[in-house]
């Protein structure tokens, strides 16, 4: 984990969730303050939708396997949850009918949905998001991976009427750092 706080709040988590389903799995154990043992979990349907602990995020490598007897069970699980970074569906060719009948509930709970992989593999790439509704982010405009991620970290500064010579070399006439730039709208590097 980033740190060791982090790493704590997700012990508690993992502590607090094996009181309300199964472990299956565990990670191995580690002797450092940042560590973060994977876990597991498993339970059903009705169990996850009653149980606000198990539908709480335990930030870190831990998951819910949540047995669902069919696909309108499943859509009722999806239905109950909160906003999410991101969502995953495994699915072969022959479940896409019932995928596409989940999905457009998935698309409202979680900033990007994943088929047949594991996140948080994520990259700078246009298509990249990681956010969603909330409690996923506060801010579901933005992101915080992504070629959009850059705007969580900028500041921008307008220069009204500065003398020419006085410019930061980013923004000066002739663009002598040869940065990609707006001008008028279009983009250039002039």
């Amino acid at each position: 984990m980033a740190w060791a706080g982090l790493a704590k709040s997700f012990a508690a988590g993992v502590a607090t969730s094996s009181g309300e389903a199964d472990l299956v799995a565990r990670g191995a154990a580690a002797d450092n303050p940042v560590s973060c043992r994977a876990a597991l979990f498993a339970t059903d349907a009705a169990s996850f939708q009653e149980s606000e602990v198990l539908q709480a995020e335990v930030f870190g490598s831990s998951s819910i396997v949540v047995r669902c007897a069919d696909a309108g069970e499943m859509n009722a699980v999806a239905a109950k949850l909160e906003g999410q970074s991101t969502a995953t569906i495994h699915a072969d060719e022959s479940d896409y009918g019932v995928a596409g009948r989940l999905l457009p509930t998935l698309d409202t709970k979680a900033g990007r949905i994943l088929f047949n992989g594991w996140p948080t593999g994520v990259e700078v790439g246009y298509a990249m998001v990681h956010g969603g509704p909330f409690p996923a982010t506060s801010d579901s405009r933005t992101t915080s991976v992504g070629a959009r991620a850059i705007e969580r970290f900028l500041r921008p500064v307008a220069y009204q009427d500065v003398p020419k010579a006085l410019l930061p070399s980013a923004i000066s006439e002739g663009n002598q750092d040869q940065l990609w730039r707006r001008i008028e709208g279009q983009l250039t590097r002039d």
